[in-house]
């Protein structure tokens, strides 16, 4: 693989990254079933909020992306969810699955579809440098109360499935 093509993917995919979550109530099974460094991919749209405090569920996906779109710009009334949206078919790298007590944190990196090959392949000290930004914001976030707009009906109907695989544990890719 060229050196020049694997910079263009580290170039398109770490620059301008920011952290969105997704907490949600998953089965044990389901949990277990994501693998470090395991490529996923979401067939559908991947409902996320910039915001993130306590974990009132037992799983949050950390996902780092830069190009989610932010529908609280487009729509005011989604606005108060700190909205954020990634486009169906979105690949995405699991970079690792941390447990404190009975909560997991599964981070995510969200990639383009034509960096496929090369994160499937190589593992950047970017990506270590982000799980422990990861970790570290799960430590401080974990004795925090919820946040009671991230747990209302609405946004947990939006969120309660898990990412890159059906509800029965079949993952897409």
């Amino acid at each position: 693989m060229e050196n020049i093509k694997i910079e263009q993917a580290y170039q398109n995919t770490f620059s301008g990254l920011t952290m969105y979550y997704r907490d949600c109530e998953l089965s044990k099974d389901l949990v277990t079933r994501y693998k470090v460094d395991q490529i996923i991919q979401e067939r559908g749209f991947t409902d996320l909020s910039n915001q993130a405090e306590g974990l009132a569920k037992n799983v949050r996906f950390a996902i780092a992306s830069n190009s989610a779109s932010n529908l609280g710009g487009i729509n005011p009334d989604v606005a108060k969810y700190g909205f954020h949206l990634i486009a169906s078919g979105a690949y995405f790298k699991v970079l690792d699955i941390y447990k404190i007590q009975n909560k997991t944190q599964i981070m995510l990196m969200h990639f383009n579809e034509a960096y496929l090959e090369i994160f499937n392949s190589t593992k950047s000290n970017i990506e270590d440098k982000m799980v422990l930004v990861g970790r570290k914001s799960l430590d401080t976030k974990i004795v925090m109360q919820p946040h009671s707009i991230l747990n209302n009906e609405e946004w947990t109907a939006r969120t309660q499935n898990p990412i890159g695989m059906s509800e029965t544990g079949t993952f897409f890719l």
